[in-house]
């Protein structure tokens, strides 16, 4: 018998990624460090991404589109984590602009329907000699637009 990945729960738009909260992710309160959401929802960006190829290596002009810088980070916390176990990070695209894109986030129970935190953050893609902003390629929209959140 083998054992099967869980398959994320669907939600209407972008993605549920599970997470993992280990026992050292705890503060001394037995509450989820507010400044492990950061990182979870990073991981859970970095996942996504991973499967449709852009990912960072090491060598900044292989990086293409993971060259990227972050110029805004917001995050609302609604409600502690109190145990270790898996969660979910649901994560969608607010706007896709040329060199820019904001994501939203939520910190949330693995089948979703539990928000401990959510928000928002501004990544800018850079040009790895120069670090000015330039334009995502087109592979990196295509996907992106999957990803936006319906207006409404």
């Amino acid at each position: 018998m083998t054992a099967e990945a869980p398959i994320a729960p669907a939600v209407s738009y972008g993605r549920l990624i599970p997470v993992t909260v280990h026992f050292d992710d705890l503060d001394a309160l037995g509450l989820l460090h507010n400044a492990r959401y950061p990182l979870l929802v990073e991981r859970a960006w970095t996942e996504l991404w991973h499967e449709h190829g852009v990912r960072f290596d090491g060598d900044w002009h292989a990086a293409g589109d993971a060259c990227n810088a972050v110029r805004e980070l917001r995050i609302g916390y609604e409600a502690p984590v109190t145990s270790p176990g898996t969660y979910a990070v649901h994560l969608w695209l607010e706007r896709l602009g040329t060199t820019g894109l904001t994501y939203g986030f939520r910190f949330c129970s693995a089948d979703g329907t539990r928000t401990y935190a959510q928000g928002a953050r501004v990544l800018v893609r850079l040009d790895a000699t120069t670090l000015r902003p330039t334009p995502w390629t087109d592979a990196f929209r295509a996907v992106g637009r999957q990803l936006l959140r319906p207006a409404g």
